[in-house]
């Protein structure tokens, strides 16, 4: 049963329209998360192995779509601004506006990072959308997010498929266990990083 389904796997991974799915996937991906993109690009990394698919395409493919849907989620901040904002409501305001400031300073890292965070691409850049930021820069940030996140999906199922190019079901499996443990890295540093940066309150006067 499942050596009938990595066939039909890879007959799929050999069409043209592959590419295409993996591009569409890319888009939904960043404002839309429930789509898989990641298992997709690495799925599509194992099988480039074993040469069902050209692993410069599926990187291509993919940094492209994720470009053009998270330009679709900052513009639907942009478009949503002024109700993410608050400006009826001081408290949500006072937040909005620190958002705004800090990604003046940080958001180009913010970007970054975010597109390796799970749900984080999506809140990312919809709140820069909604901020204002800069599209020139935000476009120019993106682009290298784009870029290193799918060079690291890609690579990641394509060492997984050249570890296991006779069984790519294990191939798929190394690979799929890279990306979740250095996610689970990666959220650990990112909470062992908050904590230490949070601050007690000060003191009132008596």
């Amino acid at each position: 049963m499942i050596d009938h389904l990595m066939d039909i796997a890879l007959d799929a991974a050999s069409s043209p329209w592959f590419y295409l799915a993996i591009w569409a996937f890319a888009v939904l991906d960043s404002f839309f998360p429930i789509v898989p993109s990641e298992t997709l690009v690495i799925t599509a990394g194992v099988f480039a192995a074993s040469g069902t698919t050209n692993l410069a395409l599926v990187i291509a493919a993919a940094a492209i779509g994720a470009f053009v849907g998270d330009h679709i989620s900052y513009f639907i901040g942009r478009t949503a601004g002024t109700r993410l904002s608050g400006k009826e409501n001081s408290a949500r305001r006072k937040a909005f506006d620190w958002a705004s400031r800090a990604l003046e300073t940080r958001g180009g890292l913010l970007l970054v990072v975010a597109r390796y965070v799970p749900g984080g691409r999506t809140a990312a850049t919809i709140t820069m959308g909604a901020v204002e930021y800069p599209l020139a820069r935000f476009s120019a940030f993106d682009a290298i997010a784009a870029i290193s996140w799918a060079l690291y999906c890609g690579y990641v199922g394509f060492i997984g498929g050249k570890a296991f190019e006779e069984d790519p079901i294990k191939g798929l499996l190394l690979g799929f266990g890279i990306a979740f443990t250095i996610t689970v890295v990666t959220e650990i540093v990112r909470y062992l990083r908050r904590d230490k940066s949070v601050q007690l309150p000060a003191e009132r006067p008596v």
